[in-house]
């Protein structure tokens, strides 16, 4: 077995300004980092599709498709859209994403045109090792917005007993089993009672790593029952809309040869919209690594 080191951000929308300075520009602050580890996944909060109609709610969030290349060619694996906005532009457009982000070179993770695609892993060879990705979106509007066998959707991310189902899954074939999770409340700072059952649930059935979102505020990252919790990873490819919101960091996790696992969050700054910045260029891996 070799080491396999993994990388995850939290809220990546790419924004119309960023087609200025080229999309590439969303990653020109972090000295390459997601080309140089094993694997790296976003939570893309936004519908990178031009069909559909706009849903009636204040923040309807849509990427333009042609900003998904960047993200692979940066080193990005996979994309979450288990989100409370990838069903802003409706199922046709949600679909349609979907097929954009994987046309663009990269695995698609908590939604799809049904309820089995929306739970099904990526799952990738590194190191060694199977590593299984799983998205859940825990935020939505209406149940409408949860994918059934016959509904274009995200994945329900409420539903323990099916999160647990599939991780255990997952769990049976994978050596590693990750999953990005959209839950919690907006600008918590700290992980709530709800969280903290659910995670200790999905560790329970088989979770190595787990990776949360939604909050638009950093949280910490933790050891529980020997896998590496990131509560909540805030905000990245975001616009800079105040300072506790431009706080944030990317999370790294290493898998050694022997199995143990070694995580931290290297700070980051987001320092003009769409455009996150490592605080420290220098220090781009976990102080327990070496």
């Amino acid at each position: 077995m070799l080491a396999v080191s993994l990388t995850v951000v939290g809220a990546c929308f790419y924004i119309p300004a960023l087609a200025t300075e080229g999309y590439s520009h969303a990653q020109s602050g972090l000295d390459g980092l997601f080309t140089t580890d094993d694997l790296t996944v976003v939570n893309l909060e936004c519908t990178p599709s031009n069909l559909g109609t706009r849903q009636h709610r204040p923040f309807n969030f849509r990427c333009d498709p042609t900003a998904l290349p960047a993200l692979a060619d940066h080193g990005v694996d996979v994309a979450s859209l288990g989100n409370n906005h990838s069903m802003d532009y409706g199922p046709d457009a949600l679909v349609d994403a979907v097929a954009n982000t994987q046309d663009a070179g990269m695995a698609v993770v908590g939604a799809g045109a049904t309820r089995a695609e929306a739970l099904q892993p990526a799952v990738f060879e590194r190191g060694g090792r199977t590593i299984a990705v799983l998205g859940f979106g825990g935020v939505y509007l209406a149940r409408q917005w949860l994918a059934t066998e016959d509904r274009p959707g995200i994945s329900d991310g409420l539903d323990l007993e099916a999160m647990v189902t599939a991780v255990e899954s997952a769990a049976a074939s994978a050596d590693v089993v990750i999953v990005t999770i959209h839950w919690c409340c907006e600008l918590d700072t700290a992980p709530n009672t709800r969280n903290r059952t659910n995670a200790e649930a999905l560790i329970e059935a088989g979770a190595t790593i787990i990776f949360g979102h939604h909050q638009h505020r950093l949280q910490p990252m933790e050891m529980l029952d020997g896998s590496a919790v990131a509560w909540g990873l805030g905000n990245f490819v975001w616009p800079r809309l105040s300072l506790a919101g431009s706080d944030t960091a990317i999370a790294r996790v290493v898998i050694t040869p022997g199995g143990q696992i070694v995580a931290c969050l290297l700070p980051v700054t987001i320092i003009s919209s769409g455009h996150p910045v490592l605080d420290d260029p220098s220090t781009t891996t976990c102080p327990a690594e070496v």
